[in-house]
């Protein structure tokens, strides 16, 4: 007799979920503007990303997932603009799995997806390195609202949270099918 993990359960209703019911296009891209102000807020606290995304300024990269897209534009100041949606990107990345459920699992446990690359190879290299060494201090960004000694607490509650989510990830993966 085959068993069904609850995994398995709700990775099937995440994924019929995503495919059903599309948000807004206003809701969209409040999302997208959220999200660009929050990799800027990131990449000025990197110098160094911000000059290679500076060596950049014009050129768009089409992030794409299923039927989801975000079309962003180096600045020269360095920074992130969405793009216009009908221009030819520079650089297309395509993330290769399908299963919303596959890839967090995946990203709990610190692996990343498979992506398809298809564009200018230069700027795929610095997309990379940005992925690869920028990163967001949140502990910092909530010392500067709440205090150190406070901020510092959530972090590790944070980090506790997350070990634990993952050793709870692995388990369910061991589990007998």
């Amino acid at each position: 007799m085959a068993t069904s993990s609850p995994f398995s359960f709700l990775g099937e209703l995440l994924d019929r979920a995503s495919r059903t019911l599309q948000p807004p296009a206003w809701a969209v891209e409040e999302f997208q503007r959220r999200l660009v102000l929050l990799l800027n807020h990131v990449l000025m606290q990197e110098e160094q990303a911000m000059e290679r995304l500076a060596r950049h300024a014009g050129r768009a990269v089409r992030f794409q997932w299923r039927q989801y897209t975000l079309h962003l534009q180096a600045t020269p100041a360095g920074l992130l603009d969405l793009a216009d949606a009908l221009a030819v990107p520079d650089l297309t990345l395509t993330v290769a799995e399908d299963s919303p459920a596959a890839l967090a699992r995946g990203a709990l446990r610190g692996e990343k997806p498979g992506i398809r690359i298809e564009g200018d190879v230069q700027l795929a290299a610095d997309v990379n390195w940005l992925i690869e060494h920028v990163r967001w201090d949140i502990e910092e960004d909530l010392s500067r609202l709440i205090g150190d000694a406070p901020a510092h607490a959530l972090g590790q509650a944070g980090r506790a949270a997350s070990a634990a989510l993952r050793k709870f990830v692995a388990f369910g993966k061991k589990a007998p099918r």
